[in-house]
C-alpha cells in the first residue's frame, strides 16, 4: 500500500490512541497465571495482540473476548487457573512481529513443566535473544535455539528453575520482564540488579497481583508466589500518542488533544524530552487508572529548541527516537542523539531507517554508529520514502509526510497497522 500525504494547512481535533502495548501484554500475560477472573479493557490494538492472546491460547490460558463500548478497543475476560494451570501447546507459539511477547513468553516457558517452542516472523527471528536465553540459562533452563540460542525459534524443555543473582548488562524492560517472570518459577529469592530505570509495568502489576516483589532504587527482589487476578483498564499507548504530540508540536497550526495517555514516569522520557525542546504541553485530568498515572495531553503549535538525548534517558526513550528524530529537524540548532545503539537491533536498523527517510524529505541528518545529529531546518520537501517493514518508520514517515511541502508518498504504509490499525484513518480526520 502506498499512501499519499499533503502537507496540512491545519491540524486540530481529539485522539484516542490504541491501549498501552506494553500494560496489554503484561495484563493478560500475569492475569493468565493467577487465581480468579479478571477483566482487561482497552487492550492494545494490531498484531501485538494477536501474537500475545494468541499465544497465550495455545498454553491454555482461559480467554474470552467481552462487549466493549469503544468497539476499536479490544477486552478481555481471563480466567487464571495459577502459576501451574497452563499446558503443553500442540504446535509451535507464533510471536509474529512482537519482541515483547517473545521475550516475556519465554520467561514464561521457561519454568514449565513442559516441552514449547516459540518463533516469530523474518524480523523477529532476525532480533537478539541471547540477552534473555542466557540469564535463563544461569536460572537452570533448558533452552535450544539457532547459533547457540541467539536467534528463534527457541526451543524450552521442561526443567526446575534456581533463583539467580543477575546485573543486568543493559536497562531493558524486556530483559526484566522475562526474568520476573521466570522467578515466579524458581527456588528462592532472584536479584536483579539494572544499570539504569526501564519501564516498570511488570513490577507495578507484580506487586498489585500479591507478588512478594520489593523494589529499592535499581535493585529489584522477588520470590516465588502465587497471584490474584486484577481487573486492568489499559491506558492510551504512550509511545503511539507521541506521533499525534510531536505532529502538533511542529506544525505552525496546530493544537490536538490526545485523550487519557499513560502518564508512568518510565514511559514519559518523550515527553520530558520534547519540554527541554520547549514544546508547547498542557495536561488536565490527570488521575490514576489501575496503578498507572493518565492525562489527556493537549500539544499546540511550538518554538523547539535542539537538544542532546543521551544517556540515562534513552531507555526511556528509545521507541520514540525515531519521531523525536523528526521534531528535531523543525527545531532551531542542534540535535544530537547518543548511546542508542538499541536501535540498530529492532524491527528495523531504526538508526538506518530513520536517516533514509528524513534524508529524502531534504532534512539536514547525519547517521552515527550510536545515533544521528541533526540540524534544524524548519522544513522538510515531499518526496517518495519507504516503510522499511516497520511500523514505527511509516508512521514516522506519516507525520513527516503533514509537515512536508508538496506530496509525500510511503510506500509499504501498511506496516503502521502492525501496532496501530486505526492511525491512517486518524491522520486523516485532524487535517482541516
Amino acid at each position: 500500500m502506498i499512501k499519499k500525504i499533503k502537507l496540512a494547512h491545519k491540524l486540530e481535533g481529539i485522539i484516542k490512541a490504541p491501549g498501552d502495548k506494553s500494560i496489554s501484554h503484561r495484563a493478560a500475560l500475569l492475569n493468565s497465571i493467577a487465581n480468579g477472573v479478571a477483566n482487561i479493557t482497552n487492550f492494545c490494538e494490531g498484531d501485538d495482540e494477536t501474537a500475545m492472546i494468541g499465544c497465550l491460547k495455545q498454553l491454555g490460558a482461559d480467554i474470552s473476548e467481552i462487549p466493549n463500548n469503544d468497539k476499536n478497543s479490544p477486552a478481555y475476560k481471563i480466567r487464571g487457573n495459577g502459576l501451574n494451570g497452563l499446558s503443553e501447546p500442540k504446535d509451535i507459539l507464533y510471536a509474529g512481529n512482537s519482541g515483547t511477547a517473545m521475550r516475556l513468553i519465554s520467561g514464561l516457558l521457561a519454568g514449565q513443566d513442559f516441552y514449547s517452542v516459540i518463533s516469530g516472523d523474518n524480523s523477529l527471528r532476525s532480533r537478539p535473544m541471547k540477552r534473555i536465553t542466557t540469564p535463563l540459562t544461569m536460572m537452570g533452563a533448558d533452552i535450544y535455539g539457532r547459533s547457540n540460542a541467539s536467534y528463534a525459534p527457541l526451543t524450552f524443555n521442561p526443567k526446575r528453575l534456581n533463583s539467580i543473582e543477575y546485573d543486568m548488562p543493559i536497562a531493558s524492560a524486556q530483559l526484566k520482564s522475562c526474568l520476573l517472570i521466570a522467578s515466579l518459577y524458581a527456588s528462592g529469592e532472584t536479584l536483579l540488579n539494572q544499570p539504569e530505570e526501564s519501564r516498570d509495568h511488570t513490577e507495578k502489576m507484580l506487586s498489585a497481583m500479591g507478588a512478594p516483589i520489593n523494589k529499592k532504587d535499581l535493585a529489584i527482589k522477588i520470590k516465588p508466589g502465587e497471584l490474584s487476578s486484577i481487573n486492568v483498564k489499559i491506558p492510551s499507548d504512550t509511545s503511539g500518542s507521541a506521533f499525534w504530540i510531536v505532529a502538533a508540536c511542529c506544525h505552525p497550526n496546530a493544537q490536538l488533544k490526545i485523550t487519557n495517555v499513560g502518564m508512568n514516569p518510565t514511559r514519559i522520557g518523550v515527553i520530558e524530552v520534547l519540554q527541554s525542546m520547549g514544546a508547547n504541553l498542557k495536561f488536565e485530568n490527570e488521575s490514576i487508572q489501575g496503578g498507572e498515572p493518565v492525562a489527556d495531553i493537549i500539544a499546540s503549535t511550538s518554538q523547539l529548541e535542539g537538544v542532546e538525548i543521551s544517556g540515562e534517558i534513552i531507555p526511556r526513550v528509545v521507541d520514540e527516537l525515531p519521531i523525536l528524530a523528526l521534531a528535531a529537524c523543525f527545531a532551531k540548532g542542534t540535535t544530537t542523539i547518543k548511546n542508542a545503539e538499541e536501535l540498530r537491533v529492532k524491527e528495523s536498523d531504526r538508526i538506518s531507517t530513520t536517516v533514509d527517510i528524513l534524508s529524502k524529505l531534504m532534512a539536514n541528518i547525519n547517521e552515527t554508529p550510536d545515533g544521528m545529529v541533526i540540524k534544524g531546518t524548519g522544513k522538510l520537501i515531499g518526496n517518495e520514502i519507504e516503510s522499511h517493514g516497520d511500523h514505527r518508520i511509516a508512521m514516522t514517515g506519516g507525520i513527516a509526510g503533514l509537515l512536508s511541502q508538496g506530496e509525500t508518498y510511503i510506500s509499504n504504509s501498511d506496516h503502521a497497522e502492525v501496532s496501530y490499525p486505526r492511525f491512517w484513518k486518524t491522520l486523516d480526520t485532524i487535517i482541516s
